[in-house]
């Protein structure tokens, strides 16, 4: 499935879509899935607890808020590939940040979460015809396809890593 067209997203979500440099959504799969997760996976212990200034999310938190958007992502985008009109809820991020507790957590166990959550996420990607995700639904009152939320995911995890990169390591 060919990257998704303006009106097929929220134009707030451009940016994470236009971080993906691929042009089909399986291609995304199969060339961005592994290098992301080897690149979180391997972020070094010592910076888990690390922000790059006062208020400022650790890397711990980083890595939480990634994990709960994917999870709420990925729920759309079963959602709406399964042609599910029920419009779904949006979420405000700075509040699960704050309700999740990261830095409570070991940075191992937000990373094997992390790693068992990508490969659902592929998992379901994968298994999706282009007939489903051509389907679109409602999310946060917006008019959004399947496709277009698979390209989400994979630009909002190249977002976070572009953050990372340049600020915490």
């Amino acid at each position: 499935m060919p990257k998704p067209l303006s009106g097929e997203y929220p134009a707030y979500f451009e940016g994470y879509i236009n971080q993906v440099e691929v042009t089909d959504i399986q291609e995304a799969v199969k060339l961005l899935s592994y290098p992301l997760t080897y690149f979180f996976l391997n972020l070094p212990d010592e910076k888990g607890d690390y922000a790059y200034a006062e208020g400022k999310w650790t890397i711990k938190d980083l890595i939480q808020h990634i994990i709960d958007t994917e999870r709420i992502m990925q729920y759309r985008l079963l959602r709406v590939a399964r042609n599910d009109s029920t419009p779904l809820p949006g979420f405000d991020e700075n509040l699960y940040a704050q309700a999740a507790q990261a830095n409570e957590r070991t940075f191992i166990a937000l990373k094997e979460e992390f790693k068992a959550l990508r490969k659902s996420t592929d998992l379901l990607i994968s298994s999706l015809t282009e007939n489903q995700l051509m389907n679109s639904g409602i999310a946060s009152d917006k008019k959004v396809t399947a496709n277009a939320i698979a390209f989400i995911l994979f630009g909002h995890l190249l977002h976070h890593k572009k953050i990372i990169e340049e600020r915490y390591l």
